[in-house]
């Protein structure tokens, strides 16, 4: 007579919008076939008061959730948390966010693919985004204006196109700019799942020309930077570069080294980061975003994807599960970095004076 199938219980900690977008019926489903059962997690009542769960999964934030999950790990040292609150907070500052992609240690081919960051300063005072001044930054016009905060909340989704000094007088700090980077309006991208990687592609912003500078207004916010060449949309140029069946996807060895390396970096299971490539070379390519526990239902298969990383992790078939059996509280020292990486020659930017030191940092998550 078969034994019965060993059942193992995952519980989710998830906002509702998320809950409503990842816990569909054919994941569930999916995975209670391979003998594992996705719970919900009350989270009106006390964790230590629920499961216990062989492994928790969470996009929750906050001081009192974050002493939740010390106290179950500390009574529940046997049970996996997916993912680190401190691993994942790195993700919530735009700045410590790239600074993992200058970590990384890839050897790049002479002739081949190179990857990097866009350049980027921060500010944090408003009497300084008067006074700045871009080249001292290593930047020009036009630049994008992104909070220094990127916890998911509407408010850090807020951003803008700046294209001269007036726009930047009326920006809010704190805040980053980044340099703005012709790239053919495709984004790429990848998703990480464990060991599992997928790089999809996605209509973007549409290149800016320089020559149009002078014509447009102070900023855009992002949702009106497509309007931006309504005139042009009439050239079949316009459309092929906006048709995505052409654009071709990075290099698969690429994309795969940049994953597994900042999975490795940022001690992260589930995220994706977003990849340009740089118009002014063909063969580079820009990290400029990365996002914790992204919206994997938009993800080819995602339910079959996400159960055969649940089955690993509690078989203990991930390579990376170690980092998974505790709660880290120690503190990650950050810092603001510029432009650099694999194929380039310059370093890092140097901080800006006016800066202030990250212990300093604002940020409230």
């Amino acid at each position: 007579m078969a034994e019965p199938l060993k059942r193992y219980g995952i519980g989710y900690a998830l906002a509702p919008k998320k809950q409503a977008s990842f816990i569909q019926l054919s994941l569930i489903n999916l995975a209670k076939e391979r003998g594992i059962d996705l719970i919900k997690i009350d989270t009106d009542k006390p964790l230590i008061d629920q499961g216990p769960f062989d492994c928790l999964l969470h996009k929750l934030y906050g001081d009192d959730w974050k002493r939740q999950l010390k106290h179950y790990s500390s009574e529940n040292p046997n049970s996996l948390i997916i993912d680190s609150p401190e691993a994942i907070e790195r993700l919530h500052n735009r700045i410590s966010m790239l600074q993992a992609v200058t970590e990384l240690e890839i050897e790049c081919e002479t002739g081949t693919a190179s990857f990097g960051i866009p350049k980027q300063t921060v500010i944090y005072d408003a009497k300084i985004v008067s006074e700045i001044y871009l080249e001292n930054e290593g930047l020009k016009f036009p630049v994008i204006a992104k909070p220094l905060v990127a916890d998911g909340s509407a408010k850090s989704h807020k951003m803008l196109l700046v294209f001269n000094k007036d726009g930047l007088r009326k920006l809010t700090p704190p805040i980053v700019l980044q340099e703005f980077v012709n790239h053919g309006g495709v984004i790429f991208k990848v998703y990480v799942v464990g060991d599992y990687v997928k790089c999809v592609k996605r209509k973007s912003l549409p290149d800016v020309k320089e020559d149009n500078l002078g014509r447009l207004e102070s900023y855009l916010p992002f949702s009106q930077v497509s309007n931006l060449n309504n005139c042009e949309k009439n050239d079949d140029k316009y459309y092929k570069l906006m048709n995505l069946e052409n654009a071709e996807l990075p290099p698969l060895s690429l994309i795969t080294d940049i994953a597994r390396g900042l999975r490795l970096a940022t001690k992260l299971h589930l995220f994706n980061f977003d990849v340009i490539r740089d118009n002014r070379v063909g063969n580079r390519y820009l990290v400029i975003d990365i996002n914790y526990f992204p919206g994997y239902a938009k993800m080819p298969n995602y339910e079959r994807v996400l159960t055969d990383f649940f089955w690993d992790v509690l078989n203990r078939k991930d390579k990376g599960f170690e980092s998974l059996k505790k709660v880290n509280c120690e503190k990650e020292v950050r810092v603001l970095v510029g432009s650099s990486v694999c194929g380039e020659d310059e370093g890092a930017l140097p901080v800006s004076p006016l800066k202030i030191e990250e212990n300093e940092n604002p940020i409230q998550v």
